[in-house]
């Protein structure tokens, strides 16, 4: 499963995974994307399995629906790829009147089942205190200038998030952050249980 799958990195992950053999599904917004993201990786790999069910994480219910959806169609699930977000984007609240944005949590399969939770170098450049809670939803942001810096071609930004995927090497290394398909060292706000904590439980209220 690949969220954000209808284009940039979510669709490069996507055509690697397929490169594989891996039956991908698409959780996506924009379904007319994903038939032409799909199209086109059948033309590059015609044995690929792509499938595509409508997710937007900005909306509760959509989330909600995805999940009965996707329970109902008896499919296995091994990967989870939370690929979806935004980065120096234009300020919009949600359907649910928010500017935050969910990760897909469903329960994996088999026990070797591998969740890769997508994340940038630019949350090295935070607030001091990590994360302003109580500025959730306010317009401001400094993203857009640190985006400027970050910034990686499609391929680039996808080869982390396979390798991880799919790599035997990571096969028994769980909750550890990679950068350029490596271990490495995130912030110390990064590794920070009592604010992991804080924003799960800050999460948990706002969802419900």
């Amino acid at each position: 499963m690949v969220t954000g799958a209808s284009s940039g990195i979510g669709a490069e992950t996507t055509r690697v995974l397929s490169l594989h053999g891996v039956h991908v599904i698409m959780g996506v917004k924009n379904m007319f994307a994903a038939k032409d993201v799909k199209e086109t990786i059948l033309k590059e790999i015609p044995s690929a399995k792509v499938d595509a069910m409508e997710l937007d994480l900005c909306s509760m219910e959509s989330v909600k629906k995805f999940a009965s959806d996707f329970k109902s169609s008896g499919l296995p699930l091994n990967i989870l790829v939370n690929n979806a977000g935004i980065m120096a984007y234009p300020f919009k609240l949600s359907t649910d009147k928010l500017n935050y944005r969910r990760k897909l949590h469903v329960k994996l399969i088999k026990k070797e089942g591998r969740i890769v939770n997508v994340s940038s170098q630019a949350h090295r450049f935070t607030y001091y205190e990590g994360i302003c809670f109580d500025k959730i939803n306010y317009e401001s942001s400094l993203t857009k200038a640190i985006a400027r810096l970050l910034l990686k071609n499609v391929q680039q930004g996808a080869a982390t998030t396979c390798y991880v995927a799919l790599h035997p090497q990571v096969k028994e290394i769980s909750g550890k952050y990679f950068s350029a398909s490596s271990v490495a060292k995130t912030t110390s706000q990064g590794t920070d249980a009592d604010l992991a904590k804080k924003l799960r439980d800050f999460s948990m209220n706002l969802t419900k």
